[in-house]
């Protein structure tokens, strides 16, 4: 596997904001989040979570990262999945190795739980993709895929899946199928409004019960600190 250059890794650990200064208003934004979302599930436990974006580069791994943390924090045995099978970088968010990852699991070549990596974060482990496979959207719609869901709801209390843009393949709407719930984000100022109403409409027409939308990039008014995050 090829090294990830040093300021890049730098890069990617600046994402995780939720761990490394938690007190800040970007933060409280991925708390307020994680409050809006367990409010959509008040009469049934949240299980599993997709984050998902029309494009790429529209945060939806930093989301994720920072989602699955201030989840963690609240004491909830939390794993984290990079189930972007194509492009692959939660493992270099948490400095993890990808040597073994979800493609070894699905085609039966490592164990799933033994596979699951703990972080430095109480109660967050990551699942890494593993190996760039030929057939992403065939490995996530396999039963073994719904057995590795199934395993996961007995070991943890929630799983969160990092997955590729929704307009760019058909991996996020064949895991939001069989998750409890859909968080798209979009690029302020980025995003064209077609494109996230398409993005809407194709979870929509895959049983997605979409949770809502994080609006990233956002400035604040007076011109201070970005209202949802900055890190890109």
């Amino acid at each position: 596997m090829a090294r990830k250059p040093a300021a890049s890794i730098r890069k990617a650990e600046r994402k995780l904001i939720a761990a490394d200064n938690p007190k800040s208003p970007i933060a409280e934004q991925y708390r307020t989040i994680r409050t809006n979302i367990q409010f959509s599930f008040i009469d049934a436990p949240l299980r599993s979570l997709i984050v998902t974006s029309t494009d790429p580069g529209e945060g939806k791994t930093t989301t994720a990262a920072n989602l699955a943390v201030v989840f963690a924090q609240q004491g909830k045995k939390t794993l984290l999945v990079d189930a972007d099978l194509r492009k692959p970088t939660v493992h270099y968010t948490f400095r993890l190795n990808n040597y073994m990852g979800l493609t070894n699991v699905l085609t039966g070549s490592a164990p799933l739980l033994p596979t699951c990596q703990a972080t430095e974060i109480d109660h967050l482990s990551v699942l890494t993709s593993g190996p760039i496979p030929p057939n992403p959207a065939e490995l996530l719609s396999s039963k073994a895929m719904a057995q590795c869901l199934e395993q996961l709801y007995e070991t943890f209390d929630l799983v969160v899946f990092d997955t590729p843009p929704v307009l760019a393949v058909t991996d996020a709407q064949i895991l939001a199928n069989q998750c409890d719930g859909t968080v798209l984000v979009i690029e302020s100022g980025g995003t064209e409004i077609e494109a996230a109403v398409k993005a809407k409409e194709l979870l929509e027409a895959a049983n997605a019960k979409l949770l809502g939308v994080v609006l990233n990039k956002r400035k604040h008014r007076d011109g201070g600190y970005y209202y949802y995050y900055q890190y890109k």
